[in-house]
């Protein structure tokens, strides 16, 4: 029997088999992670931000290589809202191309700066962004696709209001040419088969994966995303830039004060917010309630630890099958002879 697949513009464009990609997750998505996703035939980006050295970063660069045999992989691009934090974007782009990267995601501030360097090294750029306004001008700017993500998102959707598919839908009869990305939310086939459905060329995800087997992070926070359930996330500091993150005492901790008002600026919040801390007591010691974790509630699909690979193929299968099963419904109201 012939191996079927879902063909997109995101597939032929990015040259994958599948239009599921694995967004940036800081900390988490490394070579090993994005590697899995490649080899199944998905699409992943590695968070250069993570890594405490350039060599680092440049190395797990070259482990993903390794470990792809070539086939494409790429790399996240987050701004962030401090900007001494983004003083080595460009560097992290010069190391990619010059590693034979050819696919960035760009995330939290226009990508003007970058779309020309990225295509003047031969790259294809992916912007993320939060509302149909800002699609449209990375639209502008000429960005190789768009992704447009929904309030579900785990980590920073910002102020958006919308969810992943009412902002979709409305992309959809705006953009003019640019491929659409959809995500926010999505942990399951069927929802992958339903964003296909309305028009999207692919789908983004983060949360689904974060109990992978390859996820470096401690048993203990995998256990807990196991046991979640799709309340189990929640949004803090909306007054700064909304961030979904798990609900945990940390998290917490930030809502009251942030309601209490003691809380106006990022720094007023201490460690308590850092990726640092998160990383150190949370992904590496298993305190799940010490750390604020980027999390939605699409990481409530998951039901084990496994191999990325087999996620994709799972998620994958079922998108196929719901897509049947919708393909059935439509029946032909034949009139009657004449």
């Amino acid at each position: 029997m012939t191996a079927r697949r879902i063909q997109t513009r995101i597939t032929e464009l990015f040259g994958i088999e599948h239009p599921l990609l694995l967004g940036g997750m800081m900390h988490l998505s490394d070579a090993r992670l994005v590697a899995a996703v490649v080899n199944a035939g998905g699409m992943g980006y590695i968070t250069p931000r993570s890594f405490d050295t350039l060599e680092d970063y440049r190395r797990d660069l070259h482990l993903c290589r390794e470990l792809t045999g070539g086939k494409p992989f790429g790399v996240n691009l987050t701004f962030a809202s401090r900007a001494a934090q983004n003083v080595e974007i460009l560097d992290h782009i010069r190391i990619a191309l010059e590693e034979g990267v050819r696919h960035f995601e760009s995330a939290g501030n226009s990508p003007d700066q970058i779309v020309p360097l990225i295509h003047d090294g031969g790259g294809l750029l992916l912007h993320k962004c939060p509302s149909v306004r800002h699609a449209l001008s990375a639209e502008r700017l000429g960005v190789d696709a768009v992704a447009l993500v929904g309030m579900e998102e785990g980590g920073h959707p910002g102020f958006n209001q919308l969810s992943a598919f009412v902002n979709g839908a409305f992309a959809l009869e705006r953009l003019e040419r640019t491929p659409l990305v959809i995500g926010g939310g999505i942990g399951s086939g069927a929802q992958i088969a339903a964003a296909l459905a309305m028009g999207a060329d692919a789908v983004v995800m983060g949360s689904r994966f974060m109990a992978a087997a390859e996820v470096w992070a401690h048993d203990a926070l995998k256990q807990r995303i196991i046991e979640s359930d799709e309340h189990a996330s929640m949004p803090i500091m909306a007054h700064l830039s909304t961030w979904r993150v798990l609900r945990n005492e940390a998290a917490v901790q930030v809502r009251e004060m942030e309601l209490a008002g003691v809380a106006k600026a990022h720094r007023d919040y201490g460690d308590l917010i850092l990726s640092s801390r998160t990383k150190e007591q949370v992904y590496r010691n298993g305190d799940t309630d010490a750390g604020i974790v980027s999390f939605g509630p699409a990481g409530a699909f998951t039901e084990k630890v496994e191999p990325a690979g087999d996620i994709v193929r799972g998620l994958m299968a079922a998108a196929l099958k719901a897509l049947d099963g919708a393909a059935a419904k439509i029946v032909s109201d034949d009139g009657p002879d004449t």
